[in-house]
């Protein structure tokens, strides 16, 4: 029997449209789930300026950062097969910002569809401005590259799930060492301004990549995992929480494998919608789940092939945890709600 931990980001609606989302939502093993619990507890994170709730809950539990902060740069790299070394390392997201009437923003990443040929170019191309100024970049995949700055280890910059759609001006990193990171982005977005790569983007009438978002910094000998609970897997998630996980699963058919033995899945499907706050496919999306994930872990809990389930949720500025067994869910005065997610 396994202990399994469930991380699902953005499957709390914001307070506004919560009501009537859960009103919409068919989803009885879910409401299970949430209402014959052995533990509950929700609270308002404590700063959401830099991450969300659900990123400082991962950085905690994974051993990154005991105050939550966003310090995943050297242990993403382990995953992709890179050596952070000894040294200060950022993530870097190719981006796309775009310019409105009264301010700027950073769109989605995963809206941006950047192909591995067109990172590689991009990144390429990136390459010698970054190492002019002494700092080396390294490519993970197609949105997840890594840059090695030492000297701006002051730097404190948000995860890009915290900055996408928002006003910029309200994240931009400020001080004196963020004034080398301004010039290095402004020589980059020079660059890719004329670039091949854009100039077909814009054919194909895609958003071009016309900025880069870095964040995430740690360093080399706090990049090590804590794998006390066992393994962690995902699903549908940024490249950066792939390359922490020891397994990626390409859809949630394959389930089983990551229920079969003790460990952390994070299932990032509902993220897209909830940010874009396009609640029709959040409903849809949530009705996916219930069918692929719910209902198959309250039978494997029922039937005693899970010992003990915890789920995390998360919203933007809340996040609640529920731990559920089988003796719990023989709670049958419980009348399964799905009230605890408003």
């Amino acid at each position: 029997m396994s202990h399994i931990t469930l991380v699902l980001p953005h499957l709390l609606p914001l307070p506004e449209f919560a009501p009537d989302l859960v009103r919409a939502l068919q989803t009885p093993a879910l409401a299970a789930l949430l209402t014959r619990t052995s533990a509950y507890e929700r609270g308002a994170a404590a700063d959401t300026a830099r991450a969300l709730p659900h990123e400082q809950w991962l950085a905690r539990t994974l051993g990154l950062s005991p105050e939550g902060l966003p310090a995943f740069a050297a242990a993403a790299m382990r995953g992709f097969g890179l050596d952070p070394e000894d040294g200060t390392w950022y993530i870097v997201n190719p981006a796309h910002i775009q310019i409105a009437r009264s301010h700027s923003m950073m769109a989605d990443l995963r809206h941006l569809g950047l192909g591995e040929d067109e990172s590689r170019a991009l990144y390429e191309a990136a390459r010698p401005l970054c190492e002019e100024i002494g700092h080396p970049l390294q490519y993970g995949d197609a949105q997840t590259w890594f840059l090695r700055a030492d000297d701006w280890a002051a730097i404190e910059a948000a995860t890009p799930d915290t900055v996408a759609g928002m006003d910029l001006s309200d994240f931009v990193p400020r001080g004196k060492q963020a004034l080398p990171l301004r010039r290095l982005q402004n020589e980059v977005q020079m660059l890719w301004h004329t670039h091949p790569v854009n100039a077909a983007r814009e054919a194909r009438r895609l958003p071009g990549v016309n900025s880069f978002w870095l964040w995430g910094a740690s360093k080399a000998s706090t990049g090590a995992l804590a794998r006390a609970g066992g393994r962690l897997a995902s699903i549908g998630v940024p490249g950066w929480v792939r390359g922490l996980s020891s397994e990626s699963l390409a859809s949630l058919d394959g389930l089983d494998s990551a229920l079969a033995q003790d460990g952390l899945l994070v299932v990032g499907m509902l993220a897209d919608a909830a940010i874009a706050s396009d609640w029709g496919v959040w409903l849809q999306q949530v009705q996916h789940l219930e069918e692929k994930l719910f209902a198959p872990l309250h039978a494997a809990l029922v039937q005693g092939r899970i010992k003990e389930l915890k789920l995390v949720l998360s919203s933007r500025e809340t996040l609640a945890e529920f731990t559920t067994t089988a003796m719990a869910q023989r709670k049958f005065w419980r009348r399964p709600t799905l009230e605890r997610l408003t």
